[in-house]
């Protein structure tokens, strides 16, 4: 059964290499269906990796999707920080 209701803003925490930049991390994101907003913030960096904080927001996207486009660019989500979801219209 599939759910009624949908995520609409989604903060995560994100490690990644330093390249790809950031910005191409904001851009893969905001093209994933539903997404309407990436916000995509360093953290902290070491010698190799960069803590990332990503904040999605937008009508209705879905979380797999969201962290296989962040693996494909070489980065892991460490957790889900918080989550917002509402009733589908």
């Amino acid at each position: 059964m599939k759910s009624r209701s949908r995520i609409v803003y989604l903060v995560l925490d994100v490690l990644k290499p330093h390249e790809p930049p950031l910005t191409d991390l904001a851009l893969r994101l905001s093209e994933i269906k539903g997404v309407k907003k990436a916000d995509v913030s360093l953290v902290e960096i070491d010698e190799k990796t960069s803590s990332l904080k990503v904040v999605l927001e937008g009508r209705g996207f879905d979380l797999e999707t969201v962290d296989k486009s962040i693996q494909q660019l070489g980065a892991a989500v460490h957790s889900v920080d918080q989550v917002i979801a509402e009733a589908a219209e």
